[in-house]
């Protein structure tokens, strides 16, 4: 495999219908790349970040074998490769001279890819969080029901939206708060978060899900502020966004975790998710 078997792409149209097919053959393993795609193909570049963001594929002998995309400030997505693409990959994103300030993908994978860029750059990578994807297999609600209701959530609701999407960035320490009225716009448009609400109407918990693309849904993300926590308000949102995607026609319902917490990931096989795959985050620095 060689880095000129990878192809540099800036243009959104282009890479889809170049790549579309590919990313659509393995729903569960590609939900990112699908997901992030459908986003920028319907709410523009501007929702995931101030600069453009770029794309590649790997094609051999007319076929297209790999993806990767960036939206930038954000780390470089690729989808599952060989050691042997992943060290192609490697030389050729150190050939288009752009910055690469990390990656996310499946395990082995950005494992290869990591080690393949410090030889290629003499940059030093470090793995910041372990993940792992989940699909849902038999949806189980969690018992005992807290007190409430689920309700999605509308127009109304975008002020909160707004404030628990900024508060669940920094509690998982990460950036993204500058987004969160963009975030929320599009949630809102497809009616894309339902809140738990207590007995009185007050929500104390929330769960997101992505449109259905290829037939997947993906649940992101969920939230109970901290001084609710502990009292089932999550499991109860994240089994109802899973059963109205059930509902809707989703072959597939998804979800990452943060395999350092493990209450969550406790929490989601109770529903009925099993472990698809191990991902991960590393971070480049010069």
């Amino acid at each position: 495999m060689r880095p000129e078997d990878w192809h540099f792409i800036d243009d959104l149209d282009a890479f889809l219908a170049r790549a579309g097919d590919f990313l659509r053959s393995r729903p569960a393993l590609h939900t990112v790349p699908l997901t992030v795609t459908e986003g920028l193909r319907t709410r523009g570049s501007g929702y995931y970040g101030s600069e453009a963001p770029y794309f590649g594929v790997l094609e051999s002998e007319g076929t297209i074998r790999a993806a990767y995309f960036r939206t930038p400030p954000y780390p470089l997505n690729v989808t599952p490769l060989t050691p042997e693409e992943a060290d192609s990959l490697a030389a050729h994103l150190a050939g288009l001279g752009r910055p690469v300030p990390g990656v996310i993908g499946e395990r082995t994978t950005i494992d290869a890819l990591a080690r393949s860029w410090e030889e290629c750059t003499g940059a030093t990578a470090t793995l910041h969080q372990r993940q792992r994807l989940y699909r849902l297999s038999t949806l189980t609600v969690p018992q005992p029901v807290p007190e409430g209701q689920p309700r999605v959530a509308g127009e109304a609701d975008r002020e909160q939206l707004v404030r628990w999407y900024g508060e669940f960035m920094e509690a998982i320490g990460e950036s993204g708060a500058e987004r969160a009225e963009g975030w929320a716009d599009s949630r809102i448009s497809y009616g894309g978060t339902t809140f738990w609400e207590d007995a009185d109407g007050t929500p104390v918990a929330m769960a997101g899900v992505t449109p259905m693309v290829a037939g997947q849904i993906r649940v992101a993300p969920v939230y109970t502020p901290a001084h609710l926590r502990g009292r089932g308000y999550a499991g109860a949102v994240t089994a109802e966004v899973s059963r109205a995607a059930l509902a809707a026609g989703a072959a597939e319902v998804l979800l990452f975790t943060d395999l350092a917490n493990p209450t969550s990931n406790a929490l989601y096989q109770r529903i009925g998710y099993r472990a698809v795959a191990d991902f991960g985050l590393y971070d480049f620095t010069a």
